[in-house]
């Protein structure tokens, strides 16, 4: 996968991040894969529980090269070290079109005679994506939130659709075994509705979305979308059909989540 330089390799003697003109808390480099060491670090994960307000304090990596996500380490899989990484089994996102990637997976989950719909429409909005994000993740990290374990990390990565694949995650590996593909998704989203990585857990993602769709047919269309994405959300969540699933996970809702079994 083609990408900027890292600059997690400066972390090891520098932990603060000063060099970098941060203030990290106490954490350590992940270079942990599923065919053992590699040859940098994948991910900079800090040691302590993530609270609200830690995103915003990691905004000034930006700068450096490193985006912010949270790792939920507390499902039963432990932290990001044992979760199979494959950083040399990807490719790169933008050699991937979205909607032919979708088109694809609609046709190998689809009931027979369903025709791909196509993509949704763009959903206006002039809320910013990064801001969005942070508000939405310490509501996330607030009491009563979905996580066990969350921690705070930073990927090296030129957008947050890349993330995933910057870290050579293998959550979906039984739906796609190269998660650059996922990520030409993910790219197509950023534009069209303001997502961001909110978080990864071993099979688990979920996305901020600065601007959902806001009426039930554009909700329908991006739950095609979804389905083709994660076919796991209908086949094995509490909506069975694209129209309630439109309804209840997608129409006006400001986070997205996928989970692959």
């Amino acid at each position: 996968m083609a990408t900027l330089p890292n600059p997690l390799p400066k972390l090891a003697a520098d932990p603060s991040g000063r060099s970098l003109g941060l203030r990290l808390p106490a954490g350590a480099l992940v270079d942990t894969t599923h065919e053992g060491p590699w040859h940098e670090p994948l991910l900079w994960c800090a040691d302590g529980r993530a609270l609200p307000g830690g995103w915003a304090a990691l905004e000034p990596a930006r700068r450096a090269g490193l985006l912010p996500v949270v790792l939920e380490t507390g499902d039963g899989h432990g932290g990001p070290d044992h979760w199979e990484l494959m950083p040399g089994a990807v490719s790169y996102p933008g050699d991937h079109d979205a909607e032919e990637v979708l088109a694809e997976y609609w046709e190998e989950h689809a009931a027979q005679g369903e025709t791909w719909p196509g993509p949704a429409g763009a959903a206006p909005g002039a809320q910013d994506p990064d801001t969005v994000a942070a508000g939405t993740v310490d509501a996330l990290l607030g009491d009563g939130g979905p996580f066990k374990h969350p921690r705070l990390a930073l990927v090296p990565a030129r957008r947050s659709a890349d993330i995933p694949t910057a870290i050579g995650w293998t959550g979906p590996a039984n739906h796609e075994g190269d998660t650059a593909r996922l990520s030409a998704v993910l790219r197509s989203w950023e534009d069209r509705f303001g997502i961001r990585v909110a978080a990864l857990g071993f099979d688990h993602l979920l996305l901020s979305v600065a601007t959902p769709p806001a009426t039930p047919a554009a909700a329908e269309a991006v739950a095609a979308e979804h389905f083709a994405f994660c076919p796991d959300n209908i086949h094995q969540g509490t909506d069975p059909t694209l129209r309630a699933y439109a309804e209840h996970q997608v129409l006006n809702q400001p986070v997205w989540h996928f989970w692959w079994d």
